[in-house]
């Protein structure tokens, strides 16, 4: 008998059988019919759109996180506010207006010394102890104010001492210390210190109430 091979579409022989050939005409004929002009444009368009959805998806996820962004950015500024309102109600409540004073640091215009630490005592009690880093010294000598003390003291009479130590523009240490005396009356009482070197011609330390 003769059975049907699938690669070469003939007849093969097997034993004590017959061979026949196929027609030559038998194989099918596979016909190529161009795509037509209007599918083509479908298929583009769909593509076009495939792509435009794409990036119409980017578009809002990079204006849902710019929202995100600035909302963040509202809530810091926010609890920001919050904070320094709060640490003015706790001031006021610590520190009320008849019994506060604040101690002010500034250093003379120019001045070039190098301030170490500053020391401060009110009526013998010592109320502040401050040392200076780099960054701070650098500070203080561009004109910036340093708040080194805030507390409470009955009206009337007091006695302030204030001692600096320091370095002089030649590396050689230097220590100053003076005697104030200031009245507190029944308001908030703000007292500036302005310290200077020994180089400077200046007076050390000098108090003025501000």
């Amino acid at each position: 008998m003769a059975r049907r091979s699938g690669i070469t579409n003939t007849l093969a022989i097997e034993h004590g059988g017959s061979f026949t050939h196929l027609p030559s005409d038998s194989r099918a004929r596979v016909c190529c019919r161009p795509v037509p002009a209007v599918a083509r444009v479908f298929v583009f368009v769909f593509l076009l759109c495939l792509c435009s959805a794409h990036g119409w998806a980017q578009q809002d996820d990079q204006q849902q996180m710019r929202g995100l962004d600035e909302q963040v950015q509202e809530l810091k500024s926010d609890v920001l506010s919050i904070a320094a309102e709060l640490s003015r109600l706790e001031e006021k409540l610590l520190y009320p207006s008849g019994t506060q004073v604040a101690v002010f640091i500034a250093l003379a215009e120019g001045d070039q010394m190098r301030l170490d630490a500053v020391r401060l005592q009110i009526d013998g009690k010592l109320v502040a102890h401050y040392i200076y880093s780099s960054k701070e010294l650098e500070a203080l000598r561009k004109g910036g104010v340093q708040r080194i003390y805030v507390g409470n003291v009955a009206t009337g009479e007091h006695q302030l001492e204030v001692l600096v130590d320091g370095k002089r523009e030649g590396g050689a240490d230097f220590s100053r210390t003076e005697q104030f005396a200031f009245r507190k009356e029944v308001k908030p009482e703000l007292v500036g210190l302005t310290l200077a070197g020994p180089d400077s011609g200046n007076t050390p330390i000098t108090l003025a109430e501000w």
